[in-house]
């Protein structure tokens, strides 16, 4: 898709693509609306016009607006949008974003997909940054085998476990203070294990859906998903990507914790990298699939070789090869 860019360029909030003709970014406006919910507007302004011929020369451009929800993020529904999906809590996580947002709902483990046109009439926030992530410490945890369904209620995830959980933050290790709650995590978590979450007993949420909202129907801790030690698995990290060459604006932006934090994506979550071409990184030796302490890993099967093509059959560098 950016084989025809002229440039692109980082700004906040967004990027900026440069196009030579219309119909290129007309096609890359088509991709995005292909694999994530958006929306876009159209412009055109008059840049040059020769009366004599009758010709004109139009500068167009898509702005192009992706809906403001990420995997991870806790999002509050609704009541209309929530009872619509089957009755769901209002607070859900967001376990996958695509050409829909896939919702789960941690109380009951139900499941819902929101597309663009859905979001746009009964628009929803994140309610946490990422940096509002703690980490906790799993104290108990016991699986819920009969979960309880009420009249109406949607589909559930086959993939999770409900789990019932107590934890302790880590920064609260010398005090007692500890906080029940539900999981979708319940097939991941043993006692000890470490575990990141948001705390929304103690946060500031200024949403117009949870201020409306009973405060027995909001969760103490919302938990998103397992912990692993980051340095040690990016020691062990033994693939990488390519990327676009772009013009930044600024570069004090959060830009490494959010590629490392989508690396890991990467390696938790099969469906979102099988659209990913994957490097081998020859400067790190091999290792087996998972490492002491079970962090998930990408499967040498997965990995492409990097070729580096530098010259043709005839020894020509730089010259076109057929396949």
């Amino acid at each position: 898709m950016h084989q025809n860019t002229l440039r692109i360029k980082e700004i906040h909030d967004g990027l900026d693509f440069y196009y030579s003709s219309k119909q290129h970014a007309q096609k890359m406006v088509e991709f995005l609306q292909c694999t994530v919910p958006c929306r876009y507007k159209a412009s055109q302004r008059l840049i040059s016009q020769d009366i004599h011929s009758n010709t004109y020369n139009y500068k167009s451009t898509f702005s192009v607006e992706i809906v403001p929800v990420c995997k991870d993020n806790v999002v509050c529904l609704s009541p209309k949008l929530a009872q619509s999906l089957g009755n769901m809590n209002q607070i859900c996580v967001c376990i996958r974003v695509t050409s829909a947002i896939h919702l789960i709902d941690p109380n009951t483990l139900q499941v819902a997909d929101i597309d663009g046109s859905t979001f746009w009439s009964h628009p929803f926030n994140s309610l946490c940054h990422p940096k509002q992530l703690e980490e906790f410490i799993v104290m108990e945890c016991s699986t819920v085998r009969d979960i309880k369904r009420a009249a109406g209620a949607g589909m559930i995830s086959k993939k999770h476990a409900l789990g019932e959980v107590w934890v302790q933050k880590t920064s609260e290790m010398n005090t007692d203070k500890q906080y029940f709650c539900r999981t979708h995590l319940g097939h991941l978590l043993n006692p000890g294990d470490l575990v990141l979450g948001f705390d929304l007993a103690n946060c500031n949420l200024n949403d117009e859906h949870v201020n409306k909202m009973n405060s027995d129907r909001v969760p103490d801790v919302v938990l998103i998903k397992k912990s692993y030690d980051r340095t040690k698995r990016q020691r062990r990290r033994n693939w990488k990507l390519k990327e676009l060459a772009r013009e930044r604006e600024n570069m004090d932006t959060d830009d490494e914790r959010q590629y490392q934090d989508f690396l890991e994506d990467l390696e938790e979550d099969e469906a979102i990298r099988k659209n990913v071409n994957i490097y081998r990184d020859s400067t790190i030796p091999v290792e087996s699939d998972t490492d002491d302490e079970g962090a998930p890993r990408i499967s040498l099967a997965e990995m492409l070789e990097d070729l580096h093509i530098s010259q043709d059959a005839t020894g020509e560098e730089g010259a076109s090869m057929m396949t």
